[in-house]
């Protein structure tokens, strides 16, 4: 089902495609491909929107925290706002602390008119061409992502490009989740387990280094179930550095938490974190065939921010799991590489699914 939902500054129509399918039900709009809501439903039958969203669609247009984007072509940061890649130079916005670039930069995709190339009940893919030099970035890129709702009350994310020269793709997923609700409070209450050991090193900047830290046993370490604002305040230097969690996990993805039934194109899935509500009434599942994945708990949410239902959301009001390559990756050898080879089509996949446990 699409509905057009208003237009841009630049006169181009908004348009509102609905998904659905077992129980969860997505509206995501043609600005950006994001996601603008998703209904969970509950065993009492009731339905739960459990992503923050804006009320009017102007507030897309500046959209500061970035709710519900898909990010690209890198998200994260880039330390300095450059890279090299076999043997050039490559100079980008600097719209992160006027030194660094943030999710690409002052122009992203996120905040652009995509192309509705396909739509089904429960499916609906965008696509956008990127040319070369565009963000700073080399190659003419073709984008595609797909939001699909699949048999297991799950929303699966599928990204696709491909490029005319060897270049940088890393995409993500930017939506904040309260499974209370979106407005219902913040996300402190929440319980998250991550499959990781190592989180990158990031000093003040945010800007990792190369260095992984161990976390077990600190402030870090949801290796079992933990509530967020169990530690968040705790005198760590990597949570103060971010004003509470902002961090880029290392994920196992080893054989115990594969999950074979999201593969796709020759590529493994991985099981990368839970987390549920305080009442342990709706659980999630965050699946992804990358290396890292970012923790972010929602501290810059000013609140001030005039959300959906006409709710205004709290600091914290929202946690993000954004599956990714490492921030900064393109400055740090040692990670691995967000870079695809020219004419090589990339895919990648990220899946959240929801249920009672």
């Amino acid at each position: 089902m699409k509905n057009v939902w208003g237009k841009t500054p630049k006169g181009e129509e908004v348009i509102v495609t609905e998904i659905k399918k077992n129980g969860l039900r997505a509206k995501i709009m043609n600005f950006g491909a994001n996601l603008l809501e998703l209904h969970v439903t509950m065993p009492s039958k009731d339905e739960r929107d459990i992503v923050l969203g804006y009320r009017d669609l102007e507030q897309y247009f500046d959209n500061d925290p970035n709710f519900g984007c898909s990010v690209g072509r890198h998200a994260n940061r880039i330390g300095g706002a450059a890279f090299d890649l076999d043997g050039k130079h490559y100079e980008l916005d600097k719209n992160d602390g006027g030194v660094n670039n943030l999710h690409s930069g002052f122009d992203p995709l996120h905040k652009r008119i995509w192309d509705i190339r396909q739509t089904a009940e429960d499916s609906v893919t965008f696509g956008i061409h990127s040319p070369a030099g565009d963000m700073g970035f080399p190659g003419n890129m073709d984008i595609e992502v797909t939001y699909r709702i699949g048999d297991r009350q799950d929303l699966i994310i599928d990204y696709k490009a491909i490029s005319d020269e060897k270049t940088v793709f890393n995409p993500t997923n930017h939506s904040y989740f309260n499974l209370k609700g979106a407005g219902e409070g913040n996300i402190l209450d929440h319980k998250v387990m991550i499959h990781s050991d190592l989180v990158t090193y990031a000093g003040a900047d945010s800007i990792p280094n190369g260095d992984y830290v161990e976390i077990k046993d600190t402030p870090m370490d949801f290796a079992t179930f933990r509530v967020v604002g169990g530690r968040i305040e705790e005198d760590y230097d990597l949570l103060k550095f971010a004003g509470g969690y902002d961090h880029n996990y290392v994920l196992k993805n080893t054989e115990e938490y594969h999950e074979a039934s999201y593969d796709h194109h020759g590529k493994a899935v991985y099981e990368a974190a839970i987390f549920t509500d305080p009442w342990e009434e709706l659980f999630a599942h965050v699946y992804t065939d990358l290396p890292g994945m970012q923790l972010y708990t929602g501290n810059y949410i000013s609140g001030t921010e005039l959300g959906k239902e006409s709710k205004i959301y709290p600091r914290r009001g929202g946690i993000c799991f954004e599956t990714q390559y490492y921030p900064n990756a393109l400055n740090v050898p040692s990670f691995p590489q967000p870079v695809i080879e020219a004419g090589k089509e990339y895919n990648s996949r990220t899946v959240y699914r929801f249920g009672q446990e």
